[in-house]
């Protein structure tokens, strides 16, 4: 693969000092056409300010582009990309497939204006059962793959991860404690008594025992439940001929658990062990993906996404090009079905399969089970988007009565809150919740770990003002300054969007900017917050403290503004329920975000300070003392008896405890 940037303009006239640039969006691409190869690559459109406009991939590059040099059969869409088209930048691949692969990578890092974008692309939930310790633990895992062992789903939620592994547990009676728990137990804990855990940790259970229940478990996970509900069975009746009763419950018990897991997951296929289900329905102008995971012969669970595209792009470009990034950085099932014939299905396929280490087969399946279950998918995706559309009018509705409230002249886009939380000045964390005319944007939240060592601990002014100095401070470095009001309305974050975010080709661009900033607090707050943003020479931002009313009762809220009596809306009021769902929601991310930096610290031995302890010599001190504070009054003998612990370690522990400079 081999990246050409961009390339130079008027190559060929190499006697001009001074070339000018084409004027139009055509003539730029047409100049661009002259010298490209006739090779598979990826294409990248800019527009003046440098923004990707679009990414694309091609068969050949050369014929890809021309045609957007012609004039004529172009869509709205497409005639305006190329109208705002002032560069490109161009790589070239070996094959199609992986140009294929190139494009979807570079579509989600870089989110252009023009593609179909892949929203709250987040991680899935895996079980793993680990192969790193003599008794592997059963645990939900999130993230890269970096631990050993082996890893089961994807899961849809967090919660269906949990719910398994609990059932997993009566089941199988795996642990699930960390590897230093384990190590410290001298007796079993609570999960052994309940009937949940074999108790390795204390030889409750022989090692060769437990590594026959782990065995199970993988069989379970990996399709084969019916053979290991039969043993169990065939174990129960053993034990029950033998009038081994209270070994017969143990087996029944295990039996329940496993039916409990299968029953509680809607549909379960017969024959298809392993696929993923697409399913994309359109209504009102937006998308629809409802995605349903299939593993083991099992349901796994479901989730809907709703990907940005434009309005006048149909349900098979929008699933084809929303399969492609699914996949980017996630496993990839033997099966793919889908509920229409996307474009190149078979390259999508090929391209699976070069990323994966089996083949990959990508359908739309006209009959029997599999047809079942896309129509199952289609039914779930026709719900989803029937909620989004009562949600979006609903919020459509709550943006302009907010506008009305704080005579903003027209809805906002953007809605930024603001929030504090510390316990007597510690751990002080400010936060920033973001939300607009789609709900609540937790890609835009924001964090502040208080830095300032001239507050005074517990002082909310002095914290609010260095979150508000931070935040702005950058924005106008980023950004630049906010874009001027017209008529009124909210400033013009991009002059052909629409009321719910999105410009009039029906693609979505998030604002930097806010319309209105909500504070937790009265005047005092607010007169904070407006000095802040005067000195940074910002004067027209819409600005509201949120103060408790009397009793700190909720419905009774007073409302500050700079300019305004402060004042109060009737209880019952949506708007004023709206208004308090914001800043319930900037309160947990706050306290959310204070709790684990508290979490952190109290987590921390003070053993990381020292030179040359890492992780290993750290856990074997823990390991040997139990406690860090053990570690600090040890003796030098008694360090030197720690395993990995050499004599000058031991020195320099010592010495950092004790100030020990001999």
């Amino acid at each position: 693969m081999s990246e050409e940037s961009e390339i130079p303009e008027n190559q060929d006239s190499a006697n001009d000092a001074t070339p000018k640039k084409p004027a139009s969006g055509f003539d730029v691409i047409a100049d661009f056409v002259r010298r490209l190869p006739n090779s598979p690559g990826v294409y990248r459109m800019f527009n003046a300010e440098g923004d990707v406009l679009y990414v694309g991939k091609a068969r050949n590059l050369k014929k890809r582009v021309s045609n957007y040099a012609r004039h004529g059969n172009q869509t709205n869409r497409i005639l305006r990309m190329i109208q705002l088209t002032s560069s490109m930048e161009f790589v070239t691949t070996s094959t199609e497939t992986e140009a294929l692969l190139l494009e979807a990578n570079l579509i989600k890092r870089l989110r252009p204006r023009f593609n179909v974008l892949l929203r709250d692309d987040k991680s899935f939930p895996y079980i793993l059962i680990g192969e790193d310790h003599a008794a592997p633990q059963i645990a939900k895992h999130r993230g890269a793959r970096k631990r050993k062992g082996k890893y089961y789903g994807p899961f849809a939620s967090a919660g269906a991860v949990n719910n398994t592994i609990n059932a997993l547990q009566k089941a199988f009676l795996l642990r699930t404690c960390t590897d230093s728990v384990y190590e410290s137990r001298s007796r079993p804990c609570l999960l052994y008594q309940i009937k949940r855990c074999s108790a390795p940790c204390t030889g409750e259970i022989s090692e060769d025992g437990y590594a026959f229940l782990v065995k199970e478990a993988h069989q379970f996970l990996s399709g084969k439940s019916q053979s290991v509900r039969k043993e169990i069975s065939e174990r129960m009746q053993q034990a029950a001929d033998d009038l081994d009763f209270e070994r017969a419950a143990i087996y029944r018990d295990r039996l329940s658990a496993l039916s409990h897991i299968q029953s509680h997951q809607g549909i379960n296929p017969q024959n298809t062990e392993e696929a993923d289900v697409f399913a994309c329905y359109q209504d009102g102008g937006q998308t629809c993906i409802q995605v349903f995971f299939f593993r083991t012969g099992q349901n796994w669970g479901n989730r809907a996404y709703f990907p940005k595209a434009d309005k006048s792009q149909t349900e098979e470009e929008v699933l084809g090009a929303f399969v492609a990034q699914f996949y980017d950085n996630k496993p990839c099932p033997r099966l793919v079905l889908l509920s229409h014939i996307i474009e190149e299905q078979e390259l999508v396929a090929e391209a699976l399969t070069s990323k994966s280490d089996h083949k990959v087969a990508v359908s739309t399946p006209q009959r029997g089970e599999k047809r079942e279950l896309v129509e199952h998918a289609q039914a779930n995706a026709r719900e989803a988007m029937g909620r989004r559309l009562a949600e979006t009018s609903t919020q459509t509705r709550l943006l302009a009565g907010l506008a009305e409230v704080f005579d903003l002249g027209a809805p906002p886009k953007r809605i930024e809150v603001y929030d504090n939380s510390h316990i007597q000045g510690t751990n002080a964390v400010g936060g920033m919740i973001v939300a607009g005319p789609e709900g609540f944007m937790k890609n835009q939240y924001r964090k502040f770990n208080i830095k300032s060592q001239d507050i005074t601990p517990g002082d909310d002014y002095g914290m609010m003002k260095e979150v508000l100095q931070r935040r702005f401070s950058r924005l106008l470095k980023e950004n630049g300054p906010r874009p001027a009001q017209a008529s009124g309305k909210p400033a013009d974050h991009a002059s052909d969007q629409t009321i719910d975010g999105s410009d009039n080709m029906g693609h979505s661009k998030d604002p930097a900017w806010p319309d209105l900033l909500l504070i937790d607090g009265g005047r005092g707050q607010l007169n904070v917050v407006c000095d802040i943003l005067a000195d940074l020479g910002i004067h027209d931002l819409p600005i509201v403290g949120v103060a408790k009313g009397p009793d700190r009762d909720a419905g009774r809220e007073n409302f500050c503004m700079p300019g305004r009596d402060n004042f109060m809306l009737p209880m019952r009021d949506p708007v004023l329920y709206f208004i308090q769902r914001l800043r319930d929601e900037a309160h947990r991310f706050a306290i959310g975000t204070h709790r684990a930096r508290r979490s952190k610290q109290i987590s921390q031995t003070g053993l990381e300070d020292i030179p040359g302890i890492g992780p290993s010599r750290k856990r074997a001190l823990l390991h040997h003392f139990g406690t860090a504070k053990a570690v600090r009054g040890a003796a030098l003998s008694d360090l030197l008896a720690v395993e990995g612990i050499s004599e000058q370690m031991a020195s320099t522990i010592h010495a950092y405890f004790h100030d020990d400079n001999s």
